[in-house]
């Protein structure tokens, strides 16, 4: 299998009013986290990344007409995980991640990949922030209320 290319993106998917929705790792029980994917190849568009692996994760089309992904033109570089930097080429220690949103109707049908999540919870954004595991996915969801003046302004 080839390494994974140390660029993501990650997709905080919420309602109009705020409520997020978080997916539980597969295998890392207790791990909650909104959609996050790497791209398959190094010139694989950001957005196209992000609209793939929220239909993969989650089964939700960002049709780009009632289901609109959102670029936030916000990067965030951290340290990967020791337990996952397998993955990546040798030396490879940080990942490029990108933050998109997508607002979506509260009863939206969510199909999750099983070899990836085990269980799916809507939150008030504040309670969601608190229970990811990832603090910039955490940060992310904490400047939801913000992102979204910016994005309608």
């Amino acid at each position: 299998m080839p390494y994974k290319i140390p660029e993501s993106v990650l997709v905080v998917i919420h309602t109009a009013n705020l409520e997020v929705l978080l997916i539980e790792r597969a295998g890392n029980p207790g791990f909650w986290q909104s959609v996050t994917g790497s791209l398959d190849t190094p010139d694989e568009p950001l957005s196209a990344t992000a609209s793939r692996e929220l239909h993969e994760e989650t089964g939700i089309v960002a049709d780009g007409e009632s289901i609109v992904l959102r670029d936030w033109h916000l990067s965030n570089v951290y340290e990967i995980y020791p337990v996952w930097r397998h993955r990546y080429a040798p030396r490879v220690t940080h990942n490029t991640e990108h933050v998109f949103s997508v607002q979506v109707p509260r009863d939206i049908p969510v199909t999750l990949a099983p070899r990836e999540h085990v269980a799916h919870v809507w939150l008030p954004w504040m309670e969601a922030a608190d229970r990811c595991f990832s603090p910039s996915n955490a940060e992310a969801i904490l400047q939801l209320p913000r992102q979204l003046k910016k994005l309608a302004g």
